[in-house]
């Protein structure tokens, strides 16, 4: 199953961070993406205007309410910066490679 087809899972804590091989393997799911001192992942969408990159931070916090797991989004004229990751741990989970793919379909 693609990752976009998965669900957020809720961390509870208590679970290491993803390190090295986990997250290559992952990021190579989602091309675009950085992965950023193993910690966050980070990408910037651009679009042709300010209406529709306010248009992609809108459906993309319908999808972060659906799934439970918020990004930082900042908005500018024609681009979204987006950045992930899983606040209870202080780093990556394979949840935050799930909602970055489903950012990645709706864009």
């Amino acid at each position: 199953m693609s990752l976009a087809d998965q669900c957020c899972i809720p961390c509870r804590g208590g679970v290491p961070p993803l390190k090295g091989d986990a997250i290559k393997n992952l990021l190579a799911q989602i091309p675009g993406w950085e992965a950023q001192n193993e910690h966050h992942l980070f990408r910037v969408f651009r679009f042709p205007d300010f209406k529709t990159a306010l248009d992609f931070v809108n459906r993309a916090g319908a999808i972060a309410e659906e799934q439970g797991h918020h990004p930082d989004l900042q908005l500018a004229w024609g681009k979204v910066e987006v950045t992930i990751y899983t606040h209870k741990i202080n780093g990556l989970t394979e949840s935050d490679f799930v909602l970055a793919a489903k950012l990645d379909r709706i864009a």
